[in-house]
Protein backbone atom coordinates (compact mmCIF):
# COMPACT_ATOMS: atom_id res chain seq x y z
CA UNK A 1 0.00 0.00 0.00
CA UNK A 2 1.47 3.55 -0.87
CA UNK A 3 2.05 6.08 1.44
CA UNK A 4 0.20 9.44 1.78
CA UNK A 5 3.91 11.39 -0.15
CA UNK A 6 3.65 8.37 -3.01
CA UNK A 7 0.43 8.95 -3.53
CA UNK A 8 0.91 12.63 -4.21
CA UNK A 9 3.98 11.98 -6.82
CA UNK A 10 1.00 9.34 -8.31
CA UNK A 11 -1.52 12.41 -8.66
CA UNK A 12 1.95 15.03 -9.99
CA UNK A 13 2.63 12.38 -12.61
CA UNK A 14 -0.78 12.00 -13.64
CA UNK A 15 -1.59 15.31 -13.68
CA UNK A 16 1.58 16.30 -16.02
CA UNK A 17 2.27 18.66 -13.17
CA UNK A 18 6.10 18.82 -13.86
CA UNK A 19 6.96 21.84 -11.36
CA UNK A 20 4.80 20.70 -8.45
CA UNK A 21 6.33 17.28 -8.92
CA UNK A 22 9.83 18.97 -9.31
CA UNK A 23 9.60 20.98 -6.07
CA UNK A 24 8.05 17.87 -4.06
CA UNK A 25 10.92 15.52 -4.72
CA UNK A 26 13.16 18.28 -3.98
CA UNK A 27 11.69 18.83 -0.78
CA UNK A 28 11.62 14.79 0.22
CA UNK A 29 15.04 13.73 -0.63
CA UNK A 30 14.49 10.69 0.77
CA UNK A 31 10.93 9.47 -0.91
CA UNK A 32 11.42 6.07 -3.07
CA UNK A 33 9.59 6.64 -6.01
CA UNK A 34 10.06 2.88 -7.20
CA UNK A 35 6.77 2.15 -5.39
CA UNK A 36 4.20 0.35 -7.78
CA UNK A 37 -0.15 1.30 -7.64
CA UNK A 38 -3.49 -0.19 -9.00
CA UNK A 39 -4.75 -3.40 -10.54
CA UNK A 40 -1.87 -3.10 -13.06
CA UNK A 41 0.99 -2.76 -10.47
CA UNK A 42 2.49 0.44 -12.32
CA UNK A 43 5.42 2.60 -11.03
CA UNK A 44 5.36 6.29 -11.78
CA UNK A 45 8.18 5.46 -14.22
CA UNK A 46 5.58 3.56 -15.74
CA UNK A 47 2.92 5.97 -15.78
CA UNK A 48 4.80 8.73 -17.42
CA UNK A 49 5.79 6.54 -20.24
CA UNK A 50 2.76 5.54 -20.98
CA UNK A 51 1.32 9.35 -20.72
CA UNK A 52 4.57 10.20 -23.22
CA UNK A 53 5.44 12.56 -20.33
CA UNK A 54 9.48 12.94 -21.73
CA UNK A 55 9.67 16.06 -18.76
CA UNK A 56 8.43 13.50 -15.90
CA UNK A 57 10.06 10.27 -17.12
CA UNK A 58 13.70 12.64 -17.33
CA UNK A 59 12.94 13.90 -13.52
CA UNK A 60 12.07 10.52 -12.05
CA UNK A 61 15.33 8.76 -13.40
CA UNK A 62 16.97 11.90 -11.68
CA UNK A 63 15.61 10.92 -8.65
CA UNK A 64 16.61 7.21 -8.85
CA UNK A 65 13.38 5.59 -10.61
CA UNK A 66 14.05 1.92 -11.45
CA UNK A 67 14.03 1.25 -14.89
CA UNK A 68 13.80 -2.50 -14.64
CA UNK A 69 10.86 -2.18 -12.38
CA UNK A 70 7.76 -4.36 -13.84
CA UNK A 71 4.27 -4.36 -13.57
CA UNK A 72 1.68 -6.84 -13.53
CA UNK A 73 2.04 -8.18 -17.32
CA UNK A 74 6.46 -8.25 -16.50
CA UNK A 75 6.59 -5.06 -18.85
CA UNK A 76 9.06 -2.36 -18.09
CA UNK A 77 8.73 1.25 -18.75
CA UNK A 78 11.37 0.92 -21.47
CA UNK A 79 8.76 -2.10 -23.19
CA UNK A 80 5.89 0.96 -22.72
CA UNK A 81 8.34 3.54 -24.46
CA UNK A 82 9.10 1.23 -27.12
CA UNK A 83 5.22 0.29 -27.59
CA UNK A 84 4.36 4.10 -28.14
CA UNK A 85 7.41 4.45 -30.33
CA UNK A 86 6.15 1.86 -32.34
CA UNK A 87 3.06 3.90 -32.75
CA UNK A 88 3.47 7.43 -33.10
CA UNK A 89 7.57 6.71 -34.73
CA UNK A 90 10.84 8.92 -34.34
CA UNK A 91 9.62 12.06 -31.85
CA UNK A 92 7.87 9.33 -29.39
CA UNK A 93 11.63 7.25 -29.64
CA UNK A 94 13.41 10.04 -28.74
CA UNK A 95 11.64 11.45 -26.04
CA UNK A 96 11.27 7.90 -24.09
CA UNK A 97 12.99 5.32 -25.49
CA UNK A 98 16.31 7.28 -25.45
CA UNK A 99 16.91 8.51 -22.42
CA UNK A 100 15.55 4.53 -20.16
CA UNK A 101 18.66 2.93 -22.60
CA UNK A 102 20.59 5.61 -21.60
CA UNK A 103 20.16 5.53 -18.35
CA UNK A 104 19.69 0.88 -18.17
CA UNK A 105 21.35 -0.41 -21.50
CA UNK A 106 20.39 -4.11 -20.10
CA UNK A 107 16.40 -2.81 -20.45
CA UNK A 108 16.72 -3.71 -23.95
CA UNK A 109 16.92 -7.49 -23.32
CA UNK A 110 14.67 -7.66 -19.97
CA UNK A 111 11.52 -9.66 -21.53
CA UNK A 112 8.37 -9.61 -20.38
CA UNK A 113 5.46 -12.74 -19.07
CA UNK A 114 5.27 -13.04 -23.05
CA UNK A 115 8.79 -13.56 -23.68
CA UNK A 116 8.64 -9.91 -25.57
CA UNK A 117 11.29 -7.77 -25.22
CA UNK A 118 11.88 -4.08 -25.94
CA UNK A 119 14.31 -4.82 -28.24
CA UNK A 120 12.01 -7.22 -30.39
CA UNK A 121 9.06 -4.23 -30.22
CA UNK A 122 12.10 -1.45 -31.53
CA UNK A 123 12.82 -3.93 -34.51
CA UNK A 124 9.17 -4.11 -35.03
CA UNK A 125 9.42 -0.47 -35.62
CA UNK A 126 12.31 -1.04 -37.63
CA UNK A 127 10.80 -3.18 -40.04
CA UNK A 128 7.65 -1.56 -40.12
CA UNK A 129 9.61 2.11 -41.43
CA UNK A 130 11.49 -0.20 -43.66
CA UNK A 131 7.90 -1.90 -45.29
CA UNK A 132 6.62 1.46 -45.62
CA UNK A 133 9.56 3.27 -47.42
CA UNK A 134 8.89 0.04 -49.97
CA UNK A 135 5.62 0.89 -50.40
CA UNK A 136 4.06 4.12 -52.17
CA UNK A 137 3.78 7.07 -50.33
CA UNK A 138 -0.13 7.00 -50.60
CA UNK A 139 -2.57 7.60 -47.60
CA UNK A 140 -3.97 4.51 -46.12
CA UNK A 141 -7.78 5.37 -44.75
CA UNK A 142 -8.02 1.67 -43.22
CA UNK A 143 -5.24 1.94 -41.44
CA UNK A 144 -5.79 5.62 -40.11
CA UNK A 145 -9.50 4.49 -38.91
CA UNK A 146 -8.04 1.25 -37.55
CA UNK A 147 -5.52 3.76 -35.22
CA UNK A 148 -8.23 5.79 -34.48
CA UNK A 149 -10.40 3.31 -33.20
CA UNK A 150 -7.64 1.86 -31.04
CA UNK A 151 -7.09 5.41 -29.68
CA UNK A 152 -10.89 5.61 -29.11
CA UNK A 153 -10.89 2.49 -27.16
CA UNK A 154 -8.03 3.06 -24.78
CA UNK A 155 -9.69 6.54 -24.01
CA UNK A 156 -13.22 5.66 -23.01
CA UNK A 157 -11.60 2.91 -20.97
CA UNK A 158 -9.61 5.32 -18.81
CA UNK A 159 -12.43 7.61 -18.80
CA UNK A 160 -14.98 4.68 -17.46
CA UNK A 161 -12.82 2.90 -14.79
CA UNK A 162 -9.91 6.23 -13.50
CA UNK A 163 -12.19 7.25 -10.74
CA UNK A 164 -12.50 3.78 -9.50
CA UNK A 165 -8.78 2.98 -8.10
CA UNK A 166 -7.22 -0.24 -6.69
CA UNK A 167 -9.74 -0.13 -3.79
CA UNK A 168 -13.17 0.22 -5.51
CA UNK A 169 -15.25 -2.43 -5.41
CA UNK A 170 -15.64 -4.61 -8.78
CA UNK A 171 -13.84 -8.06 -7.90
CA UNK A 172 -10.49 -8.37 -9.52
CA UNK A 173 -10.87 -11.42 -12.54
CA UNK A 174 -7.54 -12.27 -13.60
CA UNK A 175 -8.47 -14.54 -15.73
CA UNK A 176 -10.63 -12.31 -17.99
CA UNK A 177 -8.57 -10.76 -20.15
CA UNK A 178 -8.69 -6.45 -19.63
CA UNK A 179 -8.55 -3.60 -22.17
CA UNK A 180 -4.73 -3.96 -21.82
CA UNK A 181 -4.65 -7.50 -22.44
CA UNK A 182 -6.75 -7.26 -25.62
CA UNK A 183 -4.84 -4.20 -27.01
CA UNK A 184 -1.42 -6.14 -26.54
CA UNK A 185 -2.55 -9.03 -28.31
CA UNK A 186 -4.10 -7.25 -31.47
CA UNK A 187 -0.90 -5.28 -31.32
CA UNK A 188 1.15 -8.32 -31.41
CA UNK A 189 -1.14 -10.16 -33.73
CA UNK A 190 -0.51 -7.32 -36.25
CA UNK A 191 2.37 -6.63 -35.80
CA UNK A 192 3.84 -10.79 -36.52
CA UNK A 193 1.22 -10.45 -39.64
CA UNK A 194 3.24 -7.29 -41.06
CA UNK A 195 6.29 -9.48 -40.91
CA UNK A 196 5.34 -12.66 -42.15
CA UNK A 197 3.79 -11.31 -44.83
CA UNK A 198 6.92 -8.96 -45.52
CA UNK A 199 9.17 -12.26 -45.47
CA UNK A 200 6.43 -14.12 -47.75
CA UNK A 201 7.01 -11.34 -50.10
CA UNK A 202 10.86 -11.11 -50.37
CA UNK A 203 10.50 -14.87 -50.71
CA UNK A 204 8.21 -15.38 -53.52
CA UNK A 205 8.38 -11.63 -55.25
CA UNK A 206 8.65 -13.67 -58.74
CA UNK A 207 5.46 -15.11 -58.19
CA UNK A 208 3.38 -12.06 -56.70
CA UNK A 209 4.36 -10.05 -59.81
CA UNK A 210 2.37 -12.14 -61.34
CA UNK A 211 -0.59 -11.85 -59.80
CA UNK A 212 -3.00 -9.22 -61.33
CA UNK A 213 -3.82 -6.28 -59.47
CA UNK A 214 -7.85 -6.55 -59.28
CA UNK A 215 -7.00 -10.05 -57.40
CA UNK A 216 -4.49 -8.29 -55.13
CA UNK A 217 -6.49 -5.69 -54.42
CA UNK A 218 -9.55 -8.14 -53.48
CA UNK A 219 -7.31 -10.04 -51.01
CA UNK A 220 -6.40 -6.73 -49.48
CA UNK A 221 -9.99 -5.41 -48.96
CA UNK A 222 -10.93 -8.61 -47.79
CA UNK A 223 -8.49 -8.97 -45.25
CA UNK A 224 -9.37 -5.52 -44.01
CA UNK A 225 -12.86 -6.17 -43.51
CA UNK A 226 -12.56 -9.27 -41.70
CA UNK A 227 -10.19 -7.37 -39.50
CA UNK A 228 -12.43 -3.88 -39.44
CA UNK A 229 -15.78 -6.32 -38.60
CA UNK A 230 -13.39 -8.38 -35.42
CA UNK A 231 -12.15 -4.70 -34.10
CA UNK A 232 -15.72 -3.37 -34.09
CA UNK A 233 -17.34 -6.55 -32.61
CA UNK A 234 -14.58 -6.97 -29.92
CA UNK A 235 -15.01 -2.85 -29.53
CA UNK A 236 -18.89 -3.42 -28.86
CA UNK A 237 -18.65 -6.24 -26.09
CA UNK A 238 -16.06 -4.23 -24.31
CA UNK A 239 -17.92 -1.32 -24.26
CA UNK A 240 -21.24 -3.33 -23.18
CA UNK A 241 -18.99 -4.76 -20.53
CA UNK A 242 -17.38 -1.74 -18.82
CA UNK A 243 -20.85 -0.41 -18.42
CA UNK A 244 -22.11 -3.44 -16.82
CA UNK A 245 -19.98 -3.16 -14.51
CA UNK A 246 -20.01 0.89 -13.85
CA UNK A 247 -23.41 0.00 -13.03
CA UNK A 248 -22.99 -2.66 -10.60
CA UNK A 249 -20.41 -0.44 -8.90
CA UNK A 250 -22.94 2.30 -8.37
CA UNK A 251 -25.54 -0.38 -7.43
CA UNK A 252 -23.39 -2.13 -4.78
CA UNK A 253 -22.08 1.18 -3.26
CA UNK A 254 -26.25 2.58 -3.44
CA UNK A 255 -26.73 -0.61 -1.37
CA UNK A 256 -23.58 -0.49 1.04
CA UNK A 257 -25.12 2.90 1.90
CA UNK A 258 -28.21 2.47 2.35
CA UNK A 259 -27.41 -0.37 5.09
CA UNK A 260 -24.89 1.75 6.52
CA UNK A 261 -27.87 4.24 7.30
CA UNK A 262 -30.24 1.70 8.59
CA UNK A 263 -27.61 0.32 10.92
CA UNK A 264 -25.83 3.72 12.27
CA UNK A 265 -29.15 5.67 12.33
CA UNK A 266 -32.03 2.97 13.79
CA UNK A 267 -33.05 3.81 17.29
CA UNK A 268 -30.94 1.13 18.73
CA UNK A 269 -27.90 2.24 17.75
CA UNK A 270 -28.95 6.17 18.86
CA UNK A 271 -29.34 5.08 21.99
CA UNK A 272 -25.76 3.28 22.37
CA UNK A 273 -22.98 4.93 24.21
CA UNK A 274 -20.00 4.23 21.82
CA UNK A 275 -18.55 6.45 20.57
CA UNK A 276 -18.59 7.47 16.23
CA UNK A 277 -15.55 8.42 14.46
CA UNK A 278 -15.22 10.10 10.95
CA UNK A 279 -15.22 6.35 9.69
CA UNK A 280 -18.03 5.10 11.52
CA UNK A 281 -20.18 7.77 9.60
CA UNK A 282 -22.39 6.21 6.58
CA UNK A 283 -21.10 8.49 3.74
CA UNK A 284 -22.14 7.60 0.44
CA UNK A 285 -18.37 7.98 -0.58
CA UNK A 286 -15.67 7.65 2.18
CA UNK A 287 -13.12 9.69 -0.30
CA UNK A 288 -14.98 11.16 -2.58
CA UNK A 289 -16.16 14.57 -2.92
CA UNK A 290 -19.69 16.19 -1.88
CA UNK A 291 -21.28 15.84 -5.30
CA UNK A 292 -19.81 12.04 -6.11
CA UNK A 293 -21.81 11.56 -2.53
CA UNK A 294 -24.88 13.13 -3.91
CA UNK A 295 -24.88 10.85 -7.45
CA UNK A 296 -24.61 7.96 -4.63
CA UNK A 297 -27.38 8.82 -2.80
CA UNK A 298 -29.85 9.28 -5.32
CA UNK A 299 -28.68 6.43 -7.74
CA UNK A 300 -31.34 4.37 -8.92
CA UNK A 301 -33.99 7.49 -9.19
CA UNK A 302 -35.45 8.53 -12.41
CA UNK A 303 -34.68 12.42 -12.29
CA UNK A 304 -37.32 12.78 -15.40
CA UNK A 305 -40.01 11.82 -13.12
CA UNK A 306 -40.28 14.56 -10.77
CA UNK A 307 -42.55 13.63 -8.16
CA UNK A 308 -40.25 10.65 -7.22
CA UNK A 309 -37.33 12.40 -7.51
CA UNK A 310 -38.31 15.05 -5.24
CA UNK A 311 -39.61 12.26 -2.45
CA UNK A 312 -35.89 10.58 -3.07
CA UNK A 313 -34.49 14.36 -2.17
CA UNK A 314 -36.52 14.98 0.75
CA UNK A 315 -35.42 11.96 2.69
CA UNK A 316 -31.93 12.87 2.03
CA UNK A 317 -32.12 16.13 3.18
CA UNK A 318 -34.08 15.29 6.39
CA UNK A 319 -31.64 12.31 6.86
CA UNK A 320 -28.39 14.89 6.55
CA UNK A 321 -29.90 17.98 8.00
CA UNK A 322 -27.08 19.64 10.22
CA UNK A 323 -29.77 20.21 12.87
CA UNK A 324 -31.54 16.59 13.03
CA UNK A 325 -28.34 15.15 12.84
CA UNK A 326 -27.03 16.65 15.33
CA UNK A 327 -29.91 15.17 17.55
CA UNK A 328 -29.36 12.17 16.83
CA UNK A 329 -25.46 11.69 16.78
CA UNK A 330 -23.88 15.24 18.26
CA UNK A 331 -23.72 13.27 21.67
CA UNK A 332 -21.59 9.66 20.40
CA UNK A 333 -19.31 12.03 18.00
CA UNK A 334 -15.45 11.34 18.60
CA UNK A 335 -14.42 14.74 19.88
CA UNK A 336 -11.29 14.53 17.62
CA UNK A 337 -13.64 13.37 14.29
CA UNK A 338 -16.50 16.11 15.37
CA UNK A 339 -15.86 19.29 13.89
CA UNK A 340 -14.64 17.32 10.65
CA UNK A 341 -18.02 15.22 10.75
CA UNK A 342 -20.50 18.42 11.54
CA UNK A 343 -18.34 20.35 8.58
CA UNK A 344 -18.81 17.29 6.05
CA UNK A 345 -23.00 16.93 7.05
CA UNK A 346 -23.15 20.64 6.36
CA UNK A 347 -21.78 20.44 3.00
CA UNK A 348 -23.59 17.71 1.88
CA UNK A 349 -27.13 19.37 3.25
CA UNK A 350 -26.22 22.66 1.29
CA UNK A 351 -25.77 20.62 -1.67
CA UNK A 352 -28.86 18.60 -1.65
CA UNK A 353 -30.59 21.96 -0.81
CA UNK A 354 -29.43 23.51 -3.88
CA UNK A 355 -30.31 20.60 -6.02
CA UNK A 356 -33.75 20.90 -4.71
CA UNK A 357 -34.10 24.76 -5.58
CA UNK A 358 -32.89 24.36 -8.71
CA UNK A 359 -35.91 21.75 -9.28
CA UNK A 360 -37.50 24.80 -8.34
CA UNK A 361 -37.01 27.20 -10.83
Amino acid sequence: MVSQRQARVWRYVDEGSLLKLKSYLRKHRDLDVNFSRGKKQRSPLHLACSLGDDGVLRLLLKHGADVLQRDRRGDTALHIAASRALKHGKTVYDDLVVPLKKSCPEALSASNKAGVTPQDLLNWMKQSEAADMSCPPEADPEKEWLEKLFGECENEFFETFEPYGADDYLPVDDDEEDFGDWADRIRREYFHKKHAEAQRLASSSSSWKKRSDKQKKEQEEESHRKLHERLQREHEEYLARAARKEEETRQGKKRRYDEKCATTFNSASASSSSKLSYSDIPWPSSRGTVLEMVDVMLHGVDRKDAAAFRKALRKQQALWHPDKFAQRCEARLDEKDKRRILDTVTALSQELNRLAQSLRT
